[in-house]
């Protein structure tokens, strides 16, 4: 599915935005391949970074998860849609009380940043992927928007990735509120330029310096074909090759798995 001036194009890239559950590795089962790939990409002068649309934990847990698969990279390797939405209050919502539907892990990632989260009367809510989900938190984000909060989201994803089948991701959560209040949230993660420009002020780098890799048309490939800059979609995680058939989404590469990509570095 390559052809010869893609992979010339990937030979002129500086860095490789790597989605992780489905691409890289698949619940707690390291890809095949996917070691090499990392190895060939330094080999060839060029680097990576992990970006991953879950919001439930923080980076240092995945630099640990990988660590356990035998992949060792520094915090600063990890970049997670719950970075992108701190950053995005703490730019446009200073100040703003918060009502955070999110994991321990994730509020603890919003306290270290300063974000003011709060039980009551809040300015803002925002949902994330919180597997510690109740009926009384989803009452309570309801009754907040409906009381004029406004709504924002970590990110879109409807299902996560696991090695037993998908689990319901924070966009399912967000469809809850919706179908509650008929309110939608204000998205952030990948497919949205909030998290092209973090991406781009994180390595410091231009878009046409980067790619990104992953398994979800509307995510990872989106946010490439929504703002210029080359994708590869691979087929390991939830996407099939039927799929992208019946998209307007349209991925730049598709490879079966993230190695199939070494012999055009």
């Amino acid at each position: 599915m390559f052809l010869m001036k893609q992979g010339q194009i990937l030979k002129d890239k500086k860095y490789f935005i790597l989605d992780m559950d489905g691409t890289f590795y698949l619940g707690d089962r390291l890809l095949d391949g996917s070691l090499e790939f990392l190895d060939r990409l330094k080999e060839s002068g060029q680097d990576f970074l992990f970006f991953t649309n879950n919001s439930s934990q923080t980076p240092d847990v995945y630099v640990d998860k990988l660590r356990k698969m035998k992949c060792l990279v520094d915090g600063d390797k990890v970049v997670t849609s719950g970075m992108v939405t701190t950053h995005y209050l703490k730019k446009h919502h200073d100040k703003s009380r918060v009502y955070l539907l999110g994991t321990p892990m994730l509020e603890e990632q919003f306290i270290k940043e300063g974000i003011n989260l709060v039980e009551d009367k809040p300015d803002l809510v925002v949902a994330g992927f919180d597997t510690t989900i109740t009926y009384e938190k989803l009452t309570r984000a309801c009754t907040f928007i409906r009381e004029g909060a406004r709504f924002i989201a970590t990110h879109p994803d409807f299902n996560c990735p696991t090695e037993d089948g998908f689990i319901p991701d924070c966009g399912a959560i967000c469809a809850f509120i919706t179908a509650s209040t008929d309110a939608e949230p204000r998205y952030l993660g990948k497919p949205y330029e909030e998290t092209l420009e973090f991406v781009l002020d994180h390595l410091n780098c231009t878009k046409d310096e980067i790619v990104f890799v992953g398994d979800r048309l509307y995510t990872d490939i989106a946010i490439a074909a929504n703002h210029g800059v080359t994708s590869i979609l691979v087929l390991s995680g939830e996407t099939k090759l039927e799929d992208v058939e019946k998209s307007d989404v349209q991925p730049d590469i598709i490879v079966d798995r993230l190695v199939d990509i070494v012999k055009w570095l």
